[in-house]
C-alpha cells in the first residue's frame, strides 16, 4: 500500500511539473577573443578592413582598430591578440618606434598572441633593426622584395591541412611581395613550424627565378609564454579563406 501511494504521489508531481511553464535556461556564449588590429602608418588601405571582416562577432571575435600611439600608451592590455596586416613592415616598425616595438614584444612574451600578414610577417621576423624578433625567421633575397604581385599556389603540410580543415594539399592565394621566410637559427628564439611553402612563384622586376619556390609561406612559433603566427601572402584578400585568419588568431589566443 505504501509503495502504491508513493508511485501515485510521484506521478502527480510529474503531471503538475509538466503543466507549469518553466523558464528556459541557456548557457552564455564563450567569451569572444579580443583582437587589436593595427591601422596606422605602414598599414595598407584594405589591410585592416579585410582582417576585421574575417574576424566577425558571429565567428567569436571582438575587434578594435589601434594606432601606434595607443599601443605605446598601453592599449594592448585589453586584448588577447594583436594583428599587423599588409602594407610596409619597415613603416610599421618605424611608426611604433623603439618603445612601441618593446610593448608589442612584451605583450607576446607575457602570454598573448601575434598575427602578422605580409608586412606584419616582415615585422615579426628576426632580420631587421626595425623588426620585432618574435619569429625565428630571416628574409631571403631582401634585394628583390618588390618581386611583384599576383596569385600563387601554396603547398600545405599534413598538419596545416588538419589545422585549416583543408581538403587539398594545395591552395591558391593572393601574393603581394610578402617575405620569403627561412629559419634564422637564433639561439634565443624557438624554431618555428612551417605550415605552408610556395609551390609557384612570382619573379618580376629583376627578381631571380627559383628563389621563392619552397620558402616558408605560413609559419607559427612561440615566443616567451605567447604565440606568433605569420602569413607571407594574403589569405584574407578574396574572402574565400577567411577561416585561415580565424584559425591563426584562435591558435595565437590559445583557444
Amino acid at each position: 500500500m505504501l509503495r502504491r501511494f508513493q508511485t501515485l504521489f510521484v506521478a502527480k508531481i510529474c503531471l503538475v511539473a509538466a503543466s507549469v511553464a518553466l523558464p528556459v535556461v541557456t548557457c552564455d556564449a564563450a567569451e569572444p577573443i579580443r583582437v587589436a588590429i593595427y591601422a596606422d602608418a605602414g598599414s595598407s588601405l584594405e589591410g585592416s578592413p579585410n582582417v576585421k571582416r574575417c574576424l566577425s562577432n558571429e565567428a567569436g571575435f571582438m575587434t578594435e582598430i589601434v594606432t601606434a600611439a595607443q599601443i605605446r600608451a598601453g592599449k594592448l592590455k585589453d586584448f588577447d591578440v594583436v594583428v599587423f596586416p599588409g602594407g610596409s613592415g619597415s613603416k610599421q616598425g618605424g611608426t611604433l618606434g623603439e618603445e612601441g616595438r618593446a610593448v608589442v614584444k612584451k605583450f607576446v612574451e607575457d602570454g598573448r598572441g601575434y598575427l602578422g600578414i605580409c608586412a606584419g610577417a616582415y615585422l615579426a621576423s628576426a632580420d631587421y633593426s626595425w623588426s620585432l624578433h618574435l619569429l625565428d625567421a630571416k628574409v631571403l633575397d631582401r634585394k628583390h622584395w618588390a618581386r611583384g604581385k599576383g596569385d600563387v599556389e601554396l603547398s600545405l603540410t599534413a598538419d596545416a591541412r588538419k589545422f585549416l580543415k583543408a581538403e587539398a594539399d594545395a591552395v591558391t592565394v593572393r601574393y603581394a611581395q610578402g617575405p620569403l621566410l627561412a629559419p634564422a637559427d637564433k639561439a634565443d628564439i624557438p624554431d618555428y613550424e612551417t605550415l605552408a611553402t610556395y609551390k609557384t612563384e612570382i619573379a618580376k622586376n629583376g627578381a631571380p627565378s627559383g628563389v621563392m619556390l619552397g620558402t616558408t609561406a605560413a609559419a607559427r612559433g612561440e615566443f616567451g609564454k605567447g604565440r606568433v603566427f605569420c602569413y607571407s601572402p594574403h589569405p584574407e584578400a578574396y574572402g574565400n579563406l577567411d577561416h585561415y585568419i580565424q584559425a591563426a588568431v584562435r591558435w595565437a589566443a590559445k583557444k
